[in-house]
């Protein structure tokens, strides 16, 4: 029935959009209410002809009142289909007064309200199949959908609006029924995982999903066998703890693959750092050129972990080079980072990364021959409009060898080159930058370079790390509250749940790096207010928002491109656990890891994270604790290493911590390993340590 009276609304075939923000100055006289806010995505619609209303609970009680019909339009800063649609149609002064007449109209950014966002992307899906940006969502004034879609050109759009508003008027009751139908839809999605009986945890299921898993890979170009290639980090960093327990060579292989072809994609920046969204082809050649910091921190931690499994030099580059863009272009004055650049410069897509042949031959002179060979120019790197993308089919060592140069010389060459280069780019109409501070990306960036500093030793990326946590918790976290984005001075909407467990996490990886309790205390606070906010004892699993606003409090158990926040919370809640022996904390973990145990079989790509977690409990998994004089020598030494199974925490003195207590001895310092609580004989060394913990495969 759905989808019957979808057909009757559906006036053209709807566009699936991966999103980027535009810098085209909006000259309409007209100011409407998001001028109030401080979301760049919402900014740029604030002089629309379209009478936009932000999401809050007052507009929500104001649309009831008026008895109109909700237009919900979502979107992001870097939503490249977002923005051809508004000056198509949001900034079309005919089709703006036909919305502001029949319609109550809300502009929500989905970055600063992920929880509205899945309501009504869910909604998409059942109608459509589909989903994507910007999304366009019809319901009741009390909310309730009953129709959605994605990007619509300005004729269709307008038709659509017309069909709607005499549906409205005329058909009203099957409306109502229609949404009714609807929403108990999106509540059924809610209630299926739910009501899943918890299974005891089995190792085997892990092996019986990556073989089932290995039919979607390529095995050429890396990724999934199909295009567009998004970059998955919670999958392969699980790939990467598999791969510590399980002697497998074409998991192994299929992973290095994939990192290594990504690494010299044109999907990277190769001289100015970081990944764009995603690759629009199979072979990571050509991006969407917007760069999420979410991405991006997830993949500085990714490429840092495999470093130290194999000390590949160009995972190395990925990280400086991703570190370098960080510092460079995306961090806040108060020591946080921005969320996104757009693909768009000067209206046009990549014209900021691109370059014409002879443009780079007249820069780089006598360089250029070299330059030419090693990015591909006029040949793969050829794009359109005799555009080149940068990108690489060698190694530095490879390309080195068949040019009879020196990995030194080489090096010195490059480095000219790309300042070059880079110094010309940046004389160039930037990208627009979203410069909001969300609190969970943030986080995530904290881990990536702690990730970072732990394989390189490189202490800038320690401080990097520590200075943006602690402007997040200086910021962002009150004594019983937590704010979701910061912008300017102000911090703005209330957390859930992505930023409390994101937070937790990097709490809980500058412990491990720093040894300071005060760490370790935001951890567990954090945790203890996400439990009494979001944990729903009958559901057992943690909801994603704490306001009642919403038709439907929903659940996050997919992880995507950001891993899920239950499946964080679970790595959470078995850190904790085991640092403090909290088996009440074990116990909820293990059970959330069940009712989700038979999804990691049948969807593993949708639910790595849980198979990382999943590996914590059916595989070894350690905690070491270094207690003494030298402990943080010996600390850093061991988080060094290729130890995904590991806890490693210090502390240099004595100390009222669980894990801490009653162990440090003035005049020694010791090593203790244990395993799920039971511990080993302290030892001195870490060659001992790493003969109590080497997997047996």
């Amino acid at each position: 029935m759905i989808g019957r009276y979808f057909v009757s609304l559906a006036i053209l075939p709807l566009m699936l959009s991966h999103c980027t923000p535009n810098k085209i100055k909006n000259m309409h006289p007209h100011t409407n209410e998001l001028i109030n806010e401080t979301s760049p995505y919402l900014l740029q619609h604030a002089n629309n002809p379209v009478e936009w209303h932000a999401w809050n609970t007052q507009n929500l009680e104001e649309a009831k009142t008026l008895g109109k019909p909700l237009l919900i339009s979502i979107g992001y800063s870097s939503c490249h289909w977002c923005h051809v649609m508004e000056h198509e149609s949001f900034v079309n002064e005919k089709i703006a007064e036909y919305m502001n007449q029949h319609f109550y109209c809300i502009k929500v950014d989905r970055e600063e309200r992920p929880d509205v966002d899945a309501i009504y992307m869910t909604a998409a899906n059942i109608i459509t199949g589909s989903g994507g940006w910007p999304l366009n969502c019809f319901a009741l004034p009390d909310g309730r959908p009953f129709h959605a879609g994605t990007y619509y050109p300005p004729n269709g759009w307008l038709k659509l609006l017309e069909t709607v508003e005499q549906q409205y008027q005329t058909n009203r009751a099957k409306l109502e029924e229609y949404a009714a139908q609807l929403t108990q839809g999106i509540r059924l999605q809610e209630t299926a995982i739910s009501d899943t009986k918890s299974e005891k945890l089995q190792a085997e299921v892990l092996i019986q999903a990556v073989e089932g898993w290995k039919k979607n890979w390529d095995m050429e170009d890396g990724g999934m066998a199909k295009a567009p290639k998004f970059p998955m980090p919670t999958n392969y960093d699980f790939l990467l703890s598999y791969s510590h327990h399980i002697n497998d060579t074409y998991t192994n292989e299929f992973l290095h693959t994939t990192l290594h072809k990504m690494a010299l994609g044109g999907i990277f920046d190769q001289i100015g750092g970081g990944f764009s969204r995603y690759s629009v082809d199979g072979s990571w050649k050509v991006p969407h050129f917007e760069k999420m910091t979410y991405d991006n921190a997830q993949l500085l931690s990714l490429y840092a972990k495999a470093y130290k499994q194999n000390k590949n030099p160009e995972y190395l580059n990925v990280i400086t080079k991703i570190v370098a863009w960080l510092e460079r272009e995306m961090l806040d004055p108060k020591g946080m980072f921005y969320a996104a650049l757009d693909a768009d410069s000067e209206g046009v897509e990549g014209k900021y990364y691109v370059w014409k042949t002879e443009e780079v031959k007249k820069l780089l002179g006598k360089d250029f021959e070299l330059a030419q060979r090693y990015y591909h120019l006029g040949k793969e790197g050829l794009w359109e409009h005799n555009n080149n993308i940068l990108l690489r089919k060698y190694t530095d060592h490879e390309f080195a060898k068949n040019e009879k140069m020196s990995e030194i010389e080489l090096a010195g060459k490059l480095t000219t080159i790309q300042n070059i280069l880079l110094t010309e780019r940046s004389k160039r109409v930037r990208p627009g930058l979203d410069d909001k501070c969300l609190t969970s990306w943030n986080a995530l960036l904290v881990v990536g370079l702690l990730d970072a500093y732990k394989a390189t030793q490189n202490k800038k990326y320690k401080t990097l790390a520590i200075n943006c946590l602690e402007s997040i918790l200086g910021y962002q976290k009150q004594e019983n509250n937590l704010w979701h984005t910061y912008k300017k001075g102000r911090s703005t909407i209330t957390a859930m749940l992505d930023s409390y467990a994101f937070l937790t996490q990097a709490c809980l990886e500058a412990f491990y790096i720093t040894g300071k309790a005060v760490y370790y205390t935001h951890a567990t606070e954090l945790t203890t207010q996400a439990l009494d906010k979001f944990y729903d004892a009958e559901k057992e699993l943690f909801y994603f928002n704490e306001t009642n606003e919403l038709i439907i409090r929903t659940t996050e158990v997919y992880d995507n491109v950001i891993p899920a926040t239950n499946s964080v919370m679970v790595h959470n809640l078995t850190q904790i656990g085991l640092l403090q022996a909290n088996t009440a904390y074990l116990e909820l973990a293990e059970i959330m890891l069940g009712k989700i145990q038979s999804n990691i079989l049948t969807y593993t790509s949708g639910h790595s994270n849980w198979a990382r977690a999943h590996l914590m409990y059916t595989y070894p998994f350690f905690e070491i604790m270094v207690v003494g004089e030298n402990a943080t020598q010996i600390a850093a030494e061991l988080q060094q290493l290729d130890l995904t199974n590991c806890i490693i925490a210090f502390s240099q003195k004595s100390s009222d911590l669980p894990m801490f207590l009653n162990r440090f001895d003035p005049e020694k310092t010791s090593i203790y390993v244990c395993n799920q609580g039971a511990c080993q004989r302290p030892v001195k060394t870490i060659e001992e340590v790493l003969k109590i913990i080497q997997p047996k495969k």
